[in-house]
């Protein structure tokens, strides 16, 4: 591609800030413009319901790269800046009244989390979410010894603020209203082990219980749930999820599929605009699919700017996650979707082990508590196609590793 070309980067996360820092690892000589709508650096976004929540990490240390290192690659970031059109037959985009031309465009929106409706009480003052900077430093100031926060959802974001608020002082009830808490995302093995981790350290985990109403006047005082019970409460935290932010792609006419549809490599139904991350989805086993992690985001982002200059790369995913609760790491390599049946590998201390997905006699993901060995062999062995012997992994005396030969 001709170096005097203008590639344009919509959204300052993970996955914009690694499109603009592999452009210029590949050699990119033209411009490279990055719009942040927030007014801070691209930065982590995991960290921000464990360590920074904790108050464990200073908000520098979660900047993906300094003002400097963008100053000296000449990537101009834009801060604060909402790009409020697309003129795709034009090749422009506009922001702040000003129009701007670019040759490549990359959407890098993210995604947005769900609210509850102002008409249970969702707009109330102490309603919060967790997805951003400035949602977590509001929430910080909830976090005060012995206040109660309900929780509602069971997903990891919820189970991740539940730990933080608990091992903060704070007294915590969990609302789920599905059977079991992670039951969209994990097999009922791991769903009991993390019920049972945060029942030990003093999380009010309800299963079959949803949450009817919130009651306050300007802010949340109560919440009524399903049961009919109503518990007081200092502040919600509002963990059900999130959506794919399409909403500017959308507007443009991009073709939209579970997010805005991407080719494998990384294109979207307009040759000249790509998209990456959490509001990108990706052709995959016959289904167009979108991971919502950190290293699908870098993977992505890192595949564009390779096609962008030319490489014509088929994306390959290697999914994994992670998350941590209390002293608890779990890490999740590949995808468990239709799995029909899971091992459990014991672990060497409390609190640790893994299971094991299968479909048939092929292995599909691991999820690994405290357990980093199974993690590594796991994810080797998934990315190799390989599966072992189910027998062998229940068989603590058996190693791991003579599994990878």
């Amino acid at each position: 591609m001709s170096i005097k070309e203008h590639v344009v980067v919509v959204g300052g996360g993970q996955a914009g800030s690694s499109v603009v820092t592999k452009l210029r690892a590949l050699g990119f000589e033209g411009d490279i413009s990055l719009y942040c709508s927030e007014n801070v650096l691209p930065y982590q976004r995991p960290p921000l319901s464990k360590k920074y929540l904790l108050g464990e990490l200073d908000v520098e240390r979660l900047f993906l790269r300094s003002a400097g290192f963008y100053s000296d690659q000449k990537i101009q970031v834009h801060l604060g800046v909402e790009v409020t059109a697309i003129d795709r037959q034009a090749k422009t985009l506009t922001c702040d009244g000003e129009n701007i031309s670019y040759d490549k465009l990359v959407f890098s929106t993210g995604s947005r989390p769900l609210r509850l409706p102002a008409s249970i009480g969702g707009d109330l003052e102490g309603v919060l979410t967790v997805r951003n900077l400035r949602d977590v430093d509001l929430m910080a100031k909830e976090f005060v010894q012995d206040r109660h926060v309900l929780i509602v959802g069971g997903g990891y974001i919820g189970l991740e603020a539940a730990a933080v608020a608990a091992t903060r002082g704070l007294k915590v009830t969990l609302v789920e209203m599905a059977d079991r808490i992670l039951k969209r995302v994990a097999a009922p093995e791991t769903s009991v082990f993390f019920r049972d981790l945060h029942k030990q350290h003093g999380v009010n985990v309800l299963e079959n219980t949803g949450l009817e109403r919130l009651v306050g006047e300007g802010r949340v005082k109560s919440a009524v749930l399903s049961d009919g019970s109503e518990i007081d409460v200092d502040f919600v935290i509002v963990g059900i999820g999130i959506l794919p932010e399409t909403t500017l792609a959308e507007s443009i006419g991009i073709k939209l599929n579970n997010g805005i549809e991407t080719d494998a490599f990384g294109m979207t139904s307009d040759p000249s605009i790509y998209a990456a991350g959490d509001c990108a989805s990706f052709p995959m086993d016959g289904a167009h699919i979108r991971l919502e992690s950190v290293q699908n985001a870098i993977d992505q982002a890192e595949l564009i700017a390779k096609n962008i200059m030319g490489a014509q790369e088929h994306y390959r995913p290697k999914p994994w996650f992670w998350s941590d609760q209390f002293d608890v790491k779990l890490q999740i390599a590949g995808l468990n979707t239709g799995y029909n049946r899971v091992v459990t590998r014991p672990g060497a201390k409390a609190n640790s082990g893994s299971f094991w997905y299968f479909r048939g006699n092929q292995l599909l993901a691991v999820d690994a508590m405290n357990d980093a060995r199974s993690y590594m062999v796991g994810k080797r062995l998934i990315e190799a196609g390989k599966s072992p012997d189910a027998a062998l992994l229940e068989n603590p005396a058996i190693d791991l590793k003579s599994l990878l030969k």
